[in-house]
């Protein structure tokens, strides 16, 4: 993708007669493109096709360029072909189930997003972000890799969407029925399931402690010799077949709810996939 088109510049205006807008809705647009049409027809194709094919020939072995980078990139490093997950969650070279691999992948694609795609569509178009949030300079070359990680950037630009709201569209005496746009709920969303993900899910209590059950395994071997084979194979008093019931009923439906947790979650975000996009 080019940094630049010169069917959007000055120039372009010049030879069209007409400004083209910076931004606007699809009917802003809509009606823009119809009245620059009707005003100046041979202009208008001279801006918006002529300079495109030019700029297409003149940019022709820079564009090829561009194509086997970021083929390099897609296939080596950013690997946007596959879920990957981060070896915090499952280690390179140990076996995981396919049914264990979802809860991982989907969300360390989700940390990427945000922390990766996000932060980079903030500051790409922002030397005032550029500086603040300390863009190296590999990630501002020809040469970038989509491999620049900044937290921070990538939740900034989320709140600032997260507020955006319809009230441009409406009359002024409607302002105040502004709700949030289609964008803010996902942006919402994608902030909530990021902070569960890194940090309610990194946090939760380890099932086996809260439940009790490593308390009792520590008592058992304690009462058979320290042997963890003659903790499992001795007969219980009274005191440790409590404990041993009650620990095990406790861890039962600590993992229960934390699967039923893991499954909401996952669910939440294949809901707003089509939003996970830059």
């Amino acid at each position: 993708m080019r940094s630049h088109y010169w069917t959007c510049s000055k120039f372009a205006d010049w030879i069209r007669g007409t400004t083209k807008l910076k931004a606007g809705t699809s009917e802003e647009w809509q009606e823009w493109e119809k009245r620059a049409k009707a005003d100046y027809p041979v202009r208008w194709w001279l801006a918006e096709e002529g300079l495109d094919y030019i700029q297409k020939f003149v940019y022709y072995i820079p564009d090829q360029l561009d194509e086997v980078r970021y083929y390099i990139n897609n296939r080596w490093i950013s690997r946007s072909h596959s879920l990957t997950a981060h070896a915090r969650d499952i280690k390179p070279g140990n076996w995981c189930d396919v049914g264990n691999r979802f809860l991982p992948c989907l969300f360390n694609e989700l940390v990427d997003f945000v922390e990766v795609e996000q932060a980079w569509h903030h500051c790409c178009w922002s030397d005032e972000a550029k500086t603040k949030f300390a863009v190296p300079w590999w990630r501002k070359g020809w040469f970038r890799w989509r491999t620049w990680r900044c937290p921070e950037a990538g939740l900034e630009y989320l709140r600032w969407a997260s507020n955006l709201t319809n009230e441009e569209f409406l009359e002024e005496g409607e302002k105040h029925l502004a709700e949030p746009t289609y964008q803010a709920k996902a942006a919402k969303e994608i902030i909530e399931l990021y902070t569960w993900w890194t940090e309610t899910y990194r946090n939760r209590p380890d099932p086996y402690d809260a439940s009790g059950w490593t308390a009792y395994c520590e008592a058992s071997r304690a009462a058979n010799g320290g042997s963890l084979w003659g903790s499992l194979n001795a007969d219980k008093s009274p005191e440790l077949r409590k404990m041993s019931d009650e620990s095990h009923t406790a861890l039962r439906k600590i993992e229960e709810a934390y699967a039923k947790e893991e499954e909401q979650m996952m669910i939440r975000l294949i809901k707003i996939r089509e939003s996970l996009w830059t």
